[in-house]
């Protein structure tokens, strides 16, 4: 199927991208980086138990880059080094062309090095590891949630950015939510935008312990969910 992109602006002047295959924004219209800041940084990667030592984060929709290379960037942020390693699986069944990422407008709100960061994560090859920096580990997994396997309990934060549940609704059925729960470590989060009352009652079925938390952006809420 063809996923003609289109770069768009928003209200907080970052980009998003139009699908015409979904008929849907990558982002809120209010604020693509206001929007991810607050949903997978302020209230996804930054909660996480320091319990944890690694961080192992699984992501539905790698998209713009704009979750990696926002994590990386707060991972970065006060000493220049992470304080403990991560590993970020994204899985992607319609990579962005890279002519379309760069004409995104991200990086004039980056330093250089995460500016340089950005590119990487772009460049880097498909199914394979890729260490961008000393312990950060990048996997692009070019496919499908449904075909995704681990073998073990090993993630403990998921960043579940897909279309919504109108345009993808298949991505918000119980046996997603059935699938990934082995897939994490006790304790691990998942974060979404959506607040839909049905993917809620269907991560509950699953054994997700569901919490509403307040949105950005005129969402009045999002979700964060716990094994």
């Amino acid at each position: 199927m063809l996923n003609k992109i289109q770069v768009k602006m928003t209200k907080d002047g970052s980009h998003t991208l139009m699908s015409s295959l979904f008929d849907d924004s990558y982002h809120a219209h209010n604020g693509a980086m206001s929007e991810s800041e607050h949903v997978y940084i302020q209230s996804g990667f930054e909660q996480l138990k320091p319990e944890f030592k690694g961080v192992n984060i699984l992501e539905l929709g790698f998209g713009s880059g704009m979750n990696a290379i926002l994590t990386l960037k707060s991972a970065l942020a006060k000493t220049g080094k992470l304080v403990r390693p991560i590993r970020f699986t994204s899985i992607e069944a319609y990579p962005i062309p890279m002519e379309i990422v760069a004409q995104l407008n991200y990086k004039a709100s980056f330093s250089p090095q995460i500016a340089e960061l950005f590119d990487k994560l772009h460049q880097a090859p498909w199914d394979r590891d890729v260490e961008l920096i000393p312990g950060f580990v990048l996997h692009k997994v070019y496919g499908k949630l449904q075909e995704f396997r681990t073998g073990d309990d090993s993630i403990n934060l998921v960043f579940y950015d897909a279309f919504t549940p109108s345009k993808q609704p298949e991505l918000w059925l119980q046996d997603n939510f059935d699938r990934l729960m082995p897939m994490m470590q006790v304790g691990g989060m998942l974060v979404t935008y959506c607040a839909n009352g049905q993917f809620k009652r269907n991560l509950k079925a699953a054994g997700f312990k569901v919490k509403a938390y307040p949105g950005v952006l005129g969402r009045r809420e999002m979700t964060r969910a716990w094994k």
